[in-house]
C-alpha cells in the first residue's frame, strides 16, 4: 500500500497530545490532518499564542530521573519511541535542578515548525463544531481541558454521560531582575543537578515563623475569584491553588511547596528557615521565573500585594499573574476500549487530558500511543497497547479500567502505584539488612528497568 492510496487520519486538537499523535502517525508513513481551532485573532481563555503544543501552565515536565521517578521513566519511554515532545523539550531545556523544564516559547515554536515541515502533515486552522464528519473514518480527539463547548456537547450527547470537570490554576511569573538577591539565593534541593546541568537552578526565598504566619493569613483572607456555576466542581489534588492548600491547615504549605528541607541559606547556614518559597527559571534567557507550586485563584488585584510579602519578592514585577482555567474529562473506563476508542463510535479515539490523565507528559504519552494505534489500524497491522509493566501501558490501563472498581474515576498523574509491583531484596549480598528507604529506591529502579525492557520489546515487535 502506497502513501498516496492511504486515507488521512484526522487529529483534532493541536496541544501536546494532538501534536504528538500527529507526529507518530506521520512517522509511521501515514498522512495526517491536524485540526487546531487557534489561529491569528482566535485564542482560548488560557492560551496566548497560536503555536502548537503551547504550555499554558508550568514550563516544567517534572523529574527526569528515569530510575527512581515514574514521570522520568515516562520521559525515557517516550524518547525510545521517537517523541517529538521530548526531543523538542531537550532542544529547549532550561536549568531546573532534577526536573526537565523548557523555554516555553522556543519549545512550542520548535514543535510547530517540525510538524508544519513534515510532508505527511497538514495543519488546518479551524474549529470543529460538532462530531467529526462521517467520512472521517479514523479520528483522534485530543482537545484537552479547553474542548470547545459545541464539540463537548456533541461528545456528551453521543455517550449519554455528564461532563466531569475540575479546575487547574496557573502560577504567576516574576521578572528575574526584580528579585532581591540580597535575601534570595540560588540552590536546588539537596544540590541535585538536573538535565539542564545546573545544581543551583532554583531561586529560594526564606521565611521565618512570623513572616510565614502573616503570609498564610493573607492567603486565606485575600479575595478569591468566584464562579458560582462551578462551585460544585472539585479541584484535582495535584494542582491545588495555594490558598486552598493553606485553608486545609496552616502547616500544610510547610510540608508542600514551601518545605525548607534540603536547602541552606548561605548567609546564615546555622539557622534553618521556617519555610522557603522556590522560583524556577521559565525561559532560556533566564529573565523570567515562575513561583513553584503557587497556582492561585486570588483576584488579580490582590495577587501582587500578597506575593510581595515573600522575602526577596518585596519588589517583584510580574510578567503574568495567576489565574484559572477549566478542565473537562470523560468517564473513560466506561466509555473507552483498550484501543482508546469510543465504544459508542469506534472510529473516534481520544487522547490527552480529556481521557483523564493529568500532566503535560502524561497527555503527550497518550497522544503518542493513540497515534501509533491509529496508524497501525490504517496500515492493517493490528497493534495492542504496551504491557501495564510500562509507564505508558499503565496509564492506558488506568484510563480504560485500571482504577478501583466502583470508585469515581479521577484524573491521574503517572506514578509507580499504577505499575505492577516488584519486590526489592531485603538483604545485600553479605546478608546485611538493607534499610527500608534504600529498598524503596531499589524497587523503583527494578520496576523502571523492567518497564524499559518491556517497552523496547513492544517497540521492536510492532
Amino acid at each position: 500500500m502506497t502513501v498516496s492510496s492511504l486515507k488521512p487520519i484526522h487529529v483534532v486538537g493541536g496541544g501536546l497530545a494532538g501534536s504528538e499523535a500527529a507526529w507518530q502517525i506521520a512517522s509511521a508513513g501515514v498522512p495526517v490532518i491536524l485540526h487546531e481551532m487557534r489561529r491569528p485573532g482566535v485564542r482560548t481563555d488560557a492560551h496566548h499564542t497560536d503555536n502548537l503544543a503551547e504550555l499554558v501552565c508550568s514550563n516544567s515536565f517534572r523529574s527526569d530521573d528515569w530510575e527512581h521517578n515514574a514521570v522520568g521513566l515516562l520521559h525515557a519511554e517516550m524518547r525510545e519511541l521517537g517523541s517529538i515532545i521530548m526531543s523538542s523539550a531537550h532542544d529547549h531545556q532550561v536549568p531546573a535542578g532534577g526536573a526537565l523544564a523548557v523555554d516555553r516559547d522556543g519549545f512550542s515554536q520548535k514543535v510547530t515548525a517540525r510538524l508544519e515541515a513534515h510532508p505527511l502533515v497538514t495543519v488546518v486552522r479551524e474549529e470543529l463544531t460538532g462530531l467529526p464528519p462521517q467520512e472521517w473514518d479514523n479520528v483522534i480527539i485530543a482537545t484537552g481541558p479547553l474542548t470547545s463547548p459545541a464539540l463537548a456537547e456533541a461528545i456528551l450527547g453521543l455517550t449519554g454521560e455528564e461532563s466531569l470537570s475540575f479546575f487547574d490554576a496557573i502560577a504567576p511569573i516574576v521578572h528575574a531582575e526584580s528579585i532581591d538577591f540580597d535575601i534570595a539565593w540560588r540552590q536546588s534541593r539537596y544540590d541535585k543537578e538536573g538535565p539542564g546541568g545546573d545544581a543551583a537552578a532554583y531561586v529560594n526565598c526564606p521565611m521565618n515563623k512570623a513572616q510565614y504566619d502573616a503570609f498564610i493569613e493573607a492567603l486565606i483572607t485575600g479575595p478569591k475569584a468566584e464562579f458560582k456555576e462551578w462551585e460544585h466542581v472539585p479541584y484535582f489534588d495535584g494542582c491545588l491553588p495555594i490558598e486552598v492548600m493553606a485553608e486545609r491547615g496552616r502547616e500544610t504549605l510547610r510540608h508542600g511547596p514551601m518545605k525548607p528541607v534540603g536547602l541552606t541559606n548561605p548567609r546564615d547556614p546555622m539557622v534553618k528557615a521556617h519555610a522557603i518559597v522556590q522560583l524556577r527559571q521559565d525561559n532560556a534567557l533566564g529573565t523570567l521565573f515562575n513561583i513553584v507550586g503557587f497556582q492561585t485563584k486570588l483576584k488579580h488585584g490582590s495577587q501582587a500585594e500578597v506575593f510581595r510579602m515573600i522575602p526577596g519578592l518585596q519588589n517583584a514585577q510580574f510578567a503574568r499573574l495567576g489565574g484559572l482555567h477549566r478542565n473537562t474529562y470523560l468517564n473513560s473506563p466506561r466509555l473507552l476500549d483498550r484501543q482508546m476508542r469510543l465504544k459508542a463510535m469506534p472510529r473516534l479515539r481520544f487522547a490527552g487530558q480529556v481521557t483523564g490523565v493529568e500532566g503535560y507528559v502524561e497527555s503527550a504519552a497518550t497522544g503518542l500511543l493513540a497515534g501509533r494505534l491509529a496508524a497501525a489500524e490504517r496500515l492493517g497491522q493490528p497493534l495492542e497497547a504496551p504491557a501495564a509493566h510500562t509507564a505508558i501501558g499503565a496509564l492506558v490501563e488506568h484510563i480504560t479500567g485500571g482504577h478501583m472498581a466502583g470508585s469515581k474515576f479521577q484524573p491521574m498523574n503517572i506514578n509507580y502505584g499504577l505499575l505492577p509491583p516488584l519486590e526489592a531484596p531485603k538483604v545485600d549480598e553479605a546478608g546485611v539488612k538493607i534499610p527500608l528507604k534504600e529498598r524503596g529506591r531499589a524497587k523503583k529502579r527494578l520496576m523502571s528497568i523492567r518497564a524499559l525492557n518491556d517497552l523496547k520489546a513492544w517497540r521492536d515487535a510492532a
